[in-house]
């Protein structure tokens, strides 16, 4: 469903980091990639998100190039298709756990009746994860473990087809990172999406059906 053929991406105070690599993901797949700091994780995660685009190389989602949109195109793309989380949950601090959830809903055209199904389908969501209660608190008030499940939810806004996730469980202790991979696979399982995440953790690597090791621009 998702392919990057010879991609390379370089900057200039680190060099080469993507050397002329290639990568097929299937739907379903659940995918971690690992390597050192500054191995280039991030920046792949990026490209395959349209967040950045490769030097050279080409970006394929379900057999169709992207790296030719334009910036409204690749806005809409990210927004129908792709989910993100990060290491810092980036909850805006002014808005309640519904309100930072629900955000994303407001950028996706679409008729009252798919607003209200989507809105539906995040409570059971929000009831799920176990953060329904929470939904009237500000950030500020929750903790981090429950700021990384508000940040996974949100991500599945638009039930997108694919995940993306950038050492979500970094600032985490062993106990809530546990939590939160546990219900990054039982969200593949309900739902059939796409995981790909960037990981230090051995512990949520293993959870995944493949781990690919990312060095010297290469993945293996």
């Amino acid at each position: 469903m998702l392919s990057i053929k010879n991609i390379s991406k370089s900057f200039i105070q680190r060099g080469l980091v993507l050397n002329n690599l290639s990568l097929d993901v299937n739907e379903g797949d659940t995918i971690a990639i690992m390597g050192p700091s500054g191995s280039g994780k991030s920046t792949l995660l990026n490209i395959l998100g349209m967040l950045d685009k490769p030097d050279s190389g080409e970006v394929f989602f379900r057999k169709s190039p992207v790296a030719g949109f334009t910036d409204d195109e690749a806005a809409e793309y990210r927004n129908k298709n792709i989910g993100f989380v990060f290491q810092d949950h980036l909850l805006l601090p002014h808005l309640t756990v519904a309100e930072n959830i629900f955000l994303p809903l407001l950028a996706a055209k679409q008729s009252r009746k798919q607003l209200s199904e989507k809105e539906d389908h995040l409570r059971t969501l929000m009831e799920k994860t176990g953060i329904l209660e929470l939904r009237d608190k500000y950030p500020f008030q929750i903790s981090g473990g429950e700021a990384q499940r508000v940040a996974l939810v949100r991500s599945l806004a638009n039930n997108p087809s694919v995940l993306l996730a950038d050492e979500p469980t970094g600032s985490l202790d062993s106990k809530n990172a546990e939590i939160l991979g546990d219900l990054l696979l039982n969200m593949n399982r309900e739902t059939g999406i796409t995981i790909i995440l960037a990981t230090h953790s051995a512990e949520l690597a293993k959870k995944m059906s493949k781990v690919m090791i990312l060095g010297e621009g290469k993945l293996n």
